[in-house]
């Protein structure tokens, strides 16, 4: 997935038990992270980080979507536990999504660290990917749109 290109639309399961499609989005900015798996240490410090600003991205007309190859139900627990359920974290256990957006880890385990900033109409405005630190993709995305850059 390249800057530029039209996002993909998926359907996967929340950690709030519901289904959701990325277009059900249209006229938000999205903030599509993905993360090797939930509860590890860098996973949790990130999906912190993006608790912590979630009020400045809603400012800023984002939702904020987390998404590993967890279950649903670690999902749950994790969304629960670490960023107060304040946004949604999606369960990608077939892999399916991270696979579409090319972000499979080499051995296919897990997805890889990267966070795509999307504009209101689907488009990938961002990549993130290779940063120092886990946070820094909360830090970067805030900073980009704060900026203007992804308009």
């Amino acid at each position: 997935m390249q800057e530029g290109e039209l996002a993909p639309d998926f359907e996967g399961i929340a950690s709030n038990g519901e289904k959701i499609r990325l277009s059900s989005f249209k006229g938000k900015k999205v903030i599509l992270y993905f993360y090797p798996r939930a509860f590890t240490p860098g996973c949790t410090r990130e999906t912190e980080r993006f608790a912590q600003l979630y009020d400045e991205f809603v400012k800023r007309n984002a939702v904020i979507i987390g998404i590993s190859v967890d279950t649903t139900e670690k999902q749950r627990k994790f969304a629960e536990t670490y960023c107060q359920n304040k946004f949604l974290m999606v369960s990608d256990k077939e892999k399916t999504i991270s696979k579409t957006f090319g972000v499979l880890n080499e051995k296919g385990t897990s997805a890889q660290r990267v966070t795509f900033i999307i504009d209101e109409n689907g488009k990938v405005m961002k990549v993130l990917k290779d940063l120092k630190s886990a946070e820094q993709h909360a830090d970067k995305a805030l900073e980009l749109l704060s900026a203007n850059v992804t308009q």
